[in-house]
C-alpha cells in the first residue's frame, strides 16, 4: 500500500538553491573589532539561513575581551559567519565574517585566503579596536572599503574626519550602514563591488 508522509521532504529550500545562472563566485570577509555588528551584517543581507558559531559569552573572557560599551552583549562569534547573496543573476558573493576578539585571530589567515575583497565594520564609540583590523589586511593586500556601523548612542562624525582618524588613503571608500538593514548591507556590499571594479580597471587607484 502506497501511504503518503505529511512530513514535508527534507532537502534545501528554495532560497537555498544557487541560480542556475550564477557565472562568477566572489569571496568576500566582513572584519571588524568586537561586537561590531558583523554577525548582524551577514545575517541581514544573506539570501540563504546563516551559518553562525554563536556562543554564550562566559567568565573566561572577563579580562580577555574588550566589552566597554557592550554591556548588553551576551553572545560572541568564536569560529565564523557564513552568508550568500546573489549581486544580479550572474555574480554571487560568498560572505565571511570574522571573529572579532584578538584571542580568535588566528583564524584570520585562513578566512582571508581567496578573498576578493573586504569590508570592515566600525564603530565609533570605539574606533580605535579598527586599527589592527584595518592593518592586517593591508599587510595581506586585500582591497577593502569601511562600513561605519549606526548604533543609537555612537557619535555622530563627518566622514572625513573619520577617514582621517583611521589613516585611510583617499580612494578607499568609506560609508555610513545600519547592519540590521537589508538594503544598507547590500549598499555595502556593492560599494566594495564597485571599488573593486575601479582597482581592475586602474590598478593605480589602490
Amino acid at each position: 500500500m502506497d501511504y503518503r508522509s505529511s512530513e514535508p521532504k527534507a532537502g534545501p529550500r528554495r532560497e537555498d538553491i544557487l541560480p542556475q545562472t550564477a557565472a562568477a563566485a566572489v569571496k568576500v570577509v566582513i572584519v571588524g573589532g568586537f561586537g561590531v555588528g558583523k554577525t548582524t551584517l551577514v545575517g541581514s543581507v544573506s539570501e540563504i539561513r546563516p551559518l553562525t558559531t554563536e556562543e554564550t559569552m562566559t567568565k573566561a573572557g572577563v579580562g580577555v575581551d574588550d566589552t566597554r560599551g557592550l554591556a548588553r552583549k551576551t553572545t560572541t562569534t568564536v569560529a565564523m559567519d557564513f552568508g550568500r547573496i546573489s549581486i544580479n543573476d550572474e555574480l554571487v558573493l560568498y560572505l565571511f565574517g570574522t571573529p572579532g576578539q584578538e584571542r580568535f585571530w588566528f583564524l584570520w589567515r585562513g578566512l582571508f585566503e581567496g578573498a576578493l575583497g573586504g569590508v570592515v565594520l566600525v564603530d565609533t564609540r570605539r574606533l580605535e579596536v579598527s586599527f589592527d583590523v584595518i592593518g592586517r589586511l593591508e599587510e595581506r593586500g586585500v582591497p577593502f572599503v569601511v562600513a561605519v556601523n549606526t548604533f543609537p548612542d555612537a557619535p555622530d562624525y563627518p566622514l572625513e574626519e573619520l577617514r582621517g582618524a583611521l589613516d585611510l588613503p583617499a580612494a578607499v571608500p568609506i560609508l555610513v550602514c545600519d547592519a540590521r538593514r537589508r538594503d544598507s548591507a547590500r549598499d555595502v556590499l556593492l560599494t566594495l563591488m564597485r571599488y573593486l571594479h575601479s582597482l581592475a580597471v586602474t590598478p593605480e587607484a589602490s
